[in-house]
């Protein structure tokens, strides 16, 4: 369509106006055609009887497809689990009871290929517990909280290097003010660390993320020095250090989410308030603690990131923000590392309200996420983000000492002809077209995963960590 304007209008603006207007023009351009490269798919609409308010996050299993958990919805309104397949195929495979209510943790791949989480409600004292679940859906009741060591948890369940399962909750320990646990693959559970006002420490953890020396680090929705909250280390041993303390001009009340350690080892976030408009923002953090607020929100590009940011294998980071947008329903944006902010997408309603969690990189180079809310009956959606990115292969645990074995996803694995670390062959072998197990041979190095396959070479999204 062409666009003209009466010769009176272009007499009238000034060369100065004039250069203001086509360089808004040449922006917007520029943004049109940024966008033209992106594709977003609604996948799936629940419809209540297949769940209702979606969980944290999808995991990619072995087989290549993606597992999820609704907290509501189902037969008796305590939630699903389901599988995604990268095309779109929605099957249901589990549905929850009063006895293990409210799966909210999204899923953990295990390295016996089951997949693990946690309930909010049910279990032996009706605090929750942690459960796995096959990828046919079977249901095998793992633990239960008992107050002390945690109650109703709403945080991502992540693998550990010593292949324990850690989580927080915002309501059990001492105070009743959340824990930090940890769970065995059998389902025994520890508390690592009770919040409390007496050490002021924080409290309403989100999710963890394992660091430089193994420890853990994490952040807290409120609590600290200023009430707004706090970022934390603690090791596996259970000593507990604050980082920093939010106090709303560097950000406040960080939500279920938690902290990205990037390629470039630092520490990113976001926080739900707080920021020059009281509307979230992103920031930095160095593993020492220093802090630096990377964007602030004003509403129109979002408000209150909740979910973890993920890096892409662009290097670029992305997230979704829960509120705020075009449509007041929620935003999917990405961010460098520099700052470089930029709004991919705005939820209207008709494509899912609140994305309430965080997004997920299928090895396809796809992005997958879940909005809580909207689409055709308002039960929340799943939906895909084609940026154009190239597939990868990703491992269960990012490192190893040499001789280990080493779980590997991808696609196209059949027929594969090497596979080496840091250009050192291995030995390995292909389970699947979408799963295969290396051995870190002797001489590897810290350095990307590379698996030569029929139709190409794929590099790991992250360096694998050759342990000493």
């Amino acid at each position: 369509m062409r666009l003209t304007r009466p010769a009176s209008f272009m007499r009238n603006m000034s060369r100065t106006h004039f250069r203001e207007v086509l360089s808004l023009c040449l922006l917007w351009l520029a943004s049109a055609l940024a966008a033209s490269a992106q594709t977003f798919t609604v996948l799936h609409n629940f419809d209540g009887t297949d769940g209702n308010g979606t969980g944290i996050k999808l995991a990619q299993g072995r087989d290549g497809n993606l597992y999820g958990s609704a907290v509501f919805g189902g037969a008796d309104g305590c939630g699903t689990a389901y599988r995604l397949a990268p095309s779109g195929t929605f099957d249901l495979i589990s549905t929850f009871s009063s006895q293990a209510c409210t799966p909210t943790g999204g899923f953990a791949l295990g390295p016996d290929g089951l997949l693990y989480s946690n309930f909010q409600n049910g279990g032996a004292s009706s605090d929750g517990g942690v459960f796995s679940l096959s990828g046919s859906g079977k249901f095998t009741l793992l633990g239960s909280f008992n107050g002390t060591d945690g109650a109703n948890p709403a945080a991502l369940v992540v693998l550990g290097t010593d292949g324990n399962f850690y989580g927080t909750d915002g309501r059990g320990g001492t105070e009743g003010l959340g824990t930090i646990y940890r769970s065995t693959p059998a389902g025994a559970i520890t508390a690592l660390h009770s919040f409390g006002t007496v050490k002021n420490d924080g409290s309403n953890p989100g999710s963890l993320i394992q660091g430089p020396g193994d420890a853990f680090y994490g952040v807290t929705g409120n609590g600290g020095a200023f009430g707004d909250g706090v970022v934390y280390r603690i090791a596996l041993s259970g000593g507990y250090t604050i980082l920093v303390n939010f106090d709303g001009s560097n950000g406040a009340n960080s939500g279920e989410g938690g902290l990205l350690l990037a390629s470039d080892g630092n520490f990113y976030g976001g926080t739900c308030n707080g920021g020059a408009s009281e509307y979230g923002e992103v920031f930095s953090m160095t593993p020492a603690g220093a802090l630096t607020v990377l964007h602030s929100f004003g509403g129109a590009d979002g408000e209150c990131p909740n979910g973890n940011l993920i890096e892409a294998t662009d290097g670029k980071l992305y997230g979704t923000a829960i509120f705020g947008g075009a449509y007041g329903d929620g935003t999917i944006f990405s961010i460098t590392t520099s700052g470089a902010f930029r709004v991919l997408h705005n939820f209207d309603g008709s494509d899912g309200t609140n994305p309430y969690g965080t997004l997920t990189q299928h090895t396809n180079g796809t992005l997958y996420g879940s909005a809580a809310f909207g689409g055709s009956t308002g039960n929340g959606v799943l939906f895909s983000l084609d940026l154009g990115l190239g597939p990868f292969v990703r491992f269960l645990l990012n490192s190893g000492k040499v001789g280990s074995r080493v779980q590997i996803l991808g696609q196209g694995f059949t027929g594969t002809t090497a596979v080496s670390f840091n250009g050192t062959p291995a030995s390995y072998t292909v389970a699947s077209d979408t799963f295969l197990v290396a051995t870190i041979p002797l001489g590897a190095t810290t350095g990307p995963v590379v698996v030569t396959t029929p139709s190409g070479t794929l590099t790991s999204n992250v360096d694998f960590r050759v342990i000493p």
